[in-house]
């Protein structure tokens, strides 16, 4: 089993900048086997979307809509993701979802955390 705990997120003007951190936690060899950890979005009456995506050899994937203007980092020693956000727009207002996915051996799990709000206002 993996818990991802979040931080960050919170209220900002358009053009402004956040941050928004996860931690990874639990078995060892549950995290050991993270292959990749993210940040998805969903905002209300959408479906949930890829913000962007890290993986453990540190290959990045982005939305379009986020290329750009936000970062994503991770630190495989202390099993972190980070995004840095900047440039916000209204449209960023979501709950950030972080996530994480492992394989082990034939198997593969997906993993979430609680979510944390964006908010920026126009």
């Amino acid at each position: 089993q993996v818990q991802l705990v979040e931080s960050g997120g919170g209220l900002v003007q358009a053009g402004g900048s956040l941050s928004v951190s996860c931690a990874a936690s639990g078995h060892t060899f549950s995290i050991n086997a993270i292959n990749a950890m993210g940040w998805y979005r969903q905002a209300p009456g959408k479906r949930r979307e890829l913000v962007a995506d890290i993986t453990s050899s540190g290959s990045t994937n982005y939305a379009d809509s986020v290329k750009g203007r936000f970062t994503i980092s991770g630190d495989n020693a202390k099993n972190t993701v980070n995004l840095q956000m900047n440039s916000l727009k209204p449209e960023d207002t979501a709950v950030y979802y972080c996530h994480a996915h492992n394989r082990i051996g034939r198997y593969e799990y997906d993993y979430w955390g609680q979510g944390t709000q964006v908010t920026v206002s126009s």
